[in-house]
């Protein structure tokens, strides 16, 4: 059974988008159980050094794996970085592993829109070739160039197949060296990044944007869960996580019960007040407040959000 075009008002929200190394097959493994919302397996620089024989088995291992899933209505998506087309590695990559279990595909050094149109180009020829239905590939640039975060807009619009974005960061990666700036736990010198990339995202109909990774220590549970905090406090909805992430993941990008039981009891004042009733309510922290037609929009939002979350 083929897969549907998916545009990006229909897509799901990911908390966690899993990454690892698609050359470590133990690692893979691992990933693959930890049962996060999205994984992402690496075929660009999933390890160093990473040689020709490398590569050629790192494809053979992620397009074995793709095709061993028979159930096409799996809970747990599937992207794979990819080479970049200017690399000339994209279709030797795409060939081992565009099947009808392939979510999408992440672009990595995206500079442009330009990028975006090559790889549209790619897809479109070999979903026809393999008969996908076009269109059915999602992509999902990587903004790691100075050129990518200025022109986030237009990356974002540049084709119906961009379904997620994000403002990235690393602690001495693509990004840094793009931008020089001195990484530190709070990420204080990445919030005007995460914040415009996300502005350009949303203006450009990205339902869902996905943060960067944590670029601190693995082990600073705490620094994690600050930094997840800040990014949904920001508007995001995921972020990329290791396996031992998933979790905390999770319960930071997932509405709890009193947000939902907030957002539902403000649907009611509504209808309430559309009967004559009062159209007043109380806000979380006990305050009263007037009702307005954008906060019943607002929680009628949130509420298909935790939906689409299964919940």
């Amino acid at each position: 059974m083929g897969r549907a075009v998916v545009s990006k008002g229909e897509v799901r929200p990911i908390r966690s988008l899993v990454y690892v190394g698609a050359a470590n097959e133990a690692a893979v493994t691992r990933a693959v159980e930890a049962d996060g919302d999205a994984l992402f397996l690496d075929l660009e620089e999933p390890q160093f050094p990473y040689g020709p024989t490398e590569r050629q088995h790192a494809r053979q291992a992620v397009g074995e794996y793709l095709n061993s899933l028979t159930d096409r209505s799996q809970r747990t998506q599937h992207f794979v970085r990819v080479n970049a087309p200017a690399t000339g590695l994209t279709i030797a990559d795409l060939a081992a592993v565009l099947t009808p279990s392939l979510t999408g595909v992440l672009l990595p050094k995206t500079s442009g829109a330009s990028d975006v149109h090559m790889l549209d180009g790619i897809l479109t020829c070999m979903e026809t070739e393999r008969g996908l239905p076009v269109g059915s590939t999602q992509v999902f640039p990587l903004l790691e160039t100075a050129e990518g975060v200025r022109d986030a807009f237009q990356v974002a619009a540049a084709s119906p197949r961009v379904t997620y974005m994000g403002g990235m960061t690393s602690r001495f990666g693509d990004i840094y060296q793009a931008i020089r700036y001195r990484w530190t736990p709070q990420g204080d010198e990445s919030l005007y990044l995460r914040s415009k990339v996300l502005m350009d995202a949303r203006s450009a109909g990205i339902r869902y944007p996905v943060s960067g990774v944590w670029a601190g220590w693995p082990n600073d549970a705490a620094g994690i869960r600050t930094w997840a905090e800040a990014q949904r406090d920001l508007g995001y909805f995921g972020m990329f996580t290791d396996p031992d992430g998933i979790g905390l993941a999770h319960d930071v990008f997932t509405p709890t019960a009193d947000d939902m039981e907030f957002w539902a009891g403000l649907i009611a004042c509504g209808e309430s007040a559309s009967r004559g009733g009062d159209s007043t309510f109380l806000w979380p922290d006990g305050q009263r407040g007037g009702l307005h037609a954008a906060y019943l929009e607002s929680a009628r939002m949130n509420l298909q959000w935790a939906q689409e979350l299964g919940l």
